[in-house]
């Protein structure tokens, strides 16, 4: 049987690739890797506001049909600067998925009480009900 690929390190190869011709095409070289951050937070934030839009937070408007095709595309734009400011930090595919991993667990935890870190808890939320 045919391995799967790892998809999450195919994206990071892809955008690895994607962001070295944009340097090189687009005569970006020198560019520091805090300038780099800062810009794709910027991009990032203008798709966030992008996404945002597709699902009628204007309480003020009268609502739209949800997209969801263009829900899910600006999501794929949100994840393609997330994984460019990833690779320019250093941290590869397998690094995210550990730190994910961690994250996840300590993120179930809190939300059971049994992390350092308070102010989560359901039981507190369940007795306010």
């Amino acid at each position: 049987m045919e391995q799967k690929p790892d998809m999450l390190q195919v994206i990071f190869d892809l955008q690895r690739k994607f962001d070295t011709e944009i340097v090189e095409k687009r005569n970006l070289k020198g560019i520091s890797p805090d300038e780099w951050i800062q810009k794709e937070v910027l991009a990032m934030l203008s798709e966030l506001a992008e996404l945002l839009a597709e699902v009628n937070f204007k309480w003020w408007k009268n609502p739209k049909e949800i997209n969801y095709e263009n829900i899910k595309g600006e999501l794929i734009d949100i994840l393609h600067f997330f994984a460019s400011m990833c690779i320019k930090i250093g941290m590869d595919a397998p690094e995210v998925y550990e730190r994910y991993i961690e994250k996840n667990k300590e993120n179930f935890l809190r939300q059971y009480g049994k992390s350092s870190k308070t102010g989560y808890e359901l039981d507190k939320l369940e007795n306010k009900a």
